[in-house]
């Protein structure tokens, strides 16, 4: 018996070092498996941001390509009045900002996000391609060498025209929702202080794709005018190869579907149905008068919905604030460029393209963004220090209500040059002697207004909310940028309407466009005002707030975990293209 357990001891030590060794000879095969994947998915996410980038950089050369020339091609080609082309500059404008909003909630809720994202690019194709059709932006079609006159009649390119602008809004709507969405960027787990150094850098990154855009558009009006109509539907057929290759390769992001716009609007129209019903907002133990939308009070809508929509409209305020900022940037495709469009842009021969002045306005942002991450890395570095971003938000409005009012003033000096005759897209025009380069502090302002006040209404609205709805808060804020267009096209149509065209005149020599320029930096100036009041209530931005709210709201407890069991599902399914060091 004993020699049998000495037999069976033998066994179980043989067995023991069996199993040992086959786990060291299994142990590096894991690793070095892991190790694949791992490289696999950085090579992914690596060739998914190169794909997102250059997307963006063509969808951006597309829309500045038309924006740039919208005005000229207006008033020249089509015959509008100045207004006119400045409206129609706005709205498109406008239209583009407000279509993600649409198609992003269309992906959500009707159409899949791979079929709508096809239609979009079918339709930003479209729009392009009809474009060289009214001979946009300002030249006829040449086929080898012989010049072919368009037939169409005045109203038939207007339509045409018109269909084109909309199909082209609504093809770049559906590529900056769902190719190039900002939520593709992992920013849940961001700092305040890293969430204003990714927002700036992000907006860095952002105009520096426009100035690369403005530089390549000036140097093609300069040198090949005549084909830059056809090298716009050409972008976009680079875009959508680009989109399709992100398509087939599962390299298109996913966001999260926790919260959608039409539960806010349900959330905001049941507590006012409510209210209208009861005739009475804060009584009956009721706080907030959106308390009433929840189950609680007769509503329909859970505590967790009713809490996080109450927290989002504590930003209206601030969101309202930026429609009248955001007219005030919208004079750069528009009052501005009718200024410099009528100032001096020869130099020695030498015709400066109109789009080149926009360079000028970004020039400011590119320098400002490293000194102002010097000037936040200082104040998060110092103990006891309570910064806050919505001192940059009424110091940008400042310097957007300066640059309107020098508008003005640079107006009535460029009346004061004599007059003289300047080719514009083949048509003779008399413009004033002054050199456009005049022009350039009203420029700088704008600029420095956008540096300041941009990347904090984006971090203030993505850090003040909680973290379910961070994609409807940035939803909100576009949409009232998007309102800012539209109203800056109203005030437009309703200056000249109430001046019989004095304060916006078709010929600027002979009209008072400072006058709109002063009443537009007097609006500017009390909507900054206005601001600075209510500031202190956005000041409060180091708190967590994401995880009180969630204390409070057990539903919202199993987030992290759901998260961390489906982010192996795939590249695309939850994580993020790029952090924001990679992204930096």
């Amino acid at each position: 018996s004993m020699s049998a357990d000495r037999r069976a001891v033998q066994e179980k030590q043989l067995l023991s070092r069996a199993d040992d060794k086959q786990q060291r000879l299994l142990l590096p095969r894991r690793t070095h498996d892991t190790g694949n994947v791992s490289q696999s998915r950085s090579e992914k996410n690596l060739q998914a941001a190169i794909c997102l980038l250059l997307v963006e950089l063509c969808e951006r050369f597309t829309f500045f390509g038309i924006v740039c020339n919208m005005i000229l091609f207006c008033t020249v080609k089509l015959g509008y009045r100045n207004y006119q082309a400045a409206m129609v500059n706005m709205c498109f404008v406008g239209t583009s900002m407000l279509t993600p909003v649409l198609v992003g909630w269309l992906a959500e809720c009707l159409v899949g996000r791979i079929k709508l994202v096809c239609v979009c690019l079918f339709l930003h194709f479209l729009g392009t391609v009809l474009l060289p059709v009214v001979a946009f932006p300002f030249e006829d079609i040449y086929i080898d060498r012989r010049h072919i006159l368009h037939t169409l009649t005045k109203k038939e390119q207007k339509i045409v025209f018109y269909f084109a602008l909309l199909t082209a809004s609504l093809g770049i709507g559906g590529i900056r929702a769902i190719v190039c969405p900002l939520s593709a960027y992992n920013l849940e787990d961001c700092g305040l202080k890293e969430l204003l150094s990714f927002f700036n850098w992000f907006y860095w990154l952002v105009n520096l794709n426009s100035a690369v855009v403005f530089v390549s558009i000036s140097y093609i009006q300069q040198s090949v005018a005549r084909n830059l109509g056809f090298l716009i539907p050409f972008v976009s057929v680079l875009m959508a190869m680009i989109t399709i290759h992100m398509v087939r390769g599962e390299m298109i992001y996913k966001p999260k579907t926790e919260s959608s716009l039409l539960t806010t609007f349900g959330v905001i129209a049941s507590a006012l149905k409510t209210c209208c019903v009861r005739y009475r907002c804060l009584s009956g133990g009721v706080t907030n008068w959106l308390d009433h939308a929840k189950e609680n009070y007769g509503g329909r809508y859970s505590e967790t919905q009713v809490e996080s929509t109450k927290s989002l409209a504590r930003l209206f305020p601030l969101f309202a604030f930026q429609i009248l900022y955001r007219t005030c940037i919208m004079q750069i495709p528009s009052g501005y460029y009718l200024q410099t469009m009528n100032s001096n842009l020869n130099f020695s021969g030498f015709v400066l393209p109109i789009a080149a002045m926009n360079v000028i306005s970004i020039v400011p942002l590119l320098i400002l963004v490293p000194i102002l991450e010097c000037v936040n890395s200082c104040l998060f570095s110092s103990k006891g220090s309570r910064h806050s971003p919505t001192i940059y938000i009424v110091v940008g409005q400042l310097s957007a209500a300066l640059s309107v009012m020098v508008a003005g003033f640079s107006e009535m000096h460029r009346k004061r040059f004599p007059q003289v005759e300047q080719t514009l897209s083949k048509e003779v025009l008399l413009v004033s002697s002054m050199p456009c380069f005049h022009l350039a502090p009203q420029y700088i302002l704008l600029g420095v207004a956008e540096a300041l006040v941009t990347p904090s209404c984006s971090l203030l609205s993505f850090r003040l909310v909680p973290e379910r709805i961070r994609g409807i808060s940035l939803h909100f804020l576009t949409l009232f940028n998007g309102a800012g267009c539209f109203i800056g096209a109203f005030i437009v149509q309703t200056v000249h309407s109430g001046t019989r065209g004095n304060w916006f005149p078709h010929l600027l020599h002979e009209g008072k466009l400072e006058r709109f320029f002063f009443f537009l930096a007097s609006l500017m100036m009390a909507n900054t005002l206005g601001l600075w009041t209510i500031a202190h209530r956005y000041n409060d931005v180091n708190q967590e707030y994401t995880k009180e709210f969630r204390g409070s709201l057990p539903e919202e407890k199993p987030l992290q975990h759901e998260k961390a069991i489906k982010f192996y599902d795939s590249v695309l399914d939850r994580s993020p293209i790029l952090s924001p060091m990679e992204t930096t």
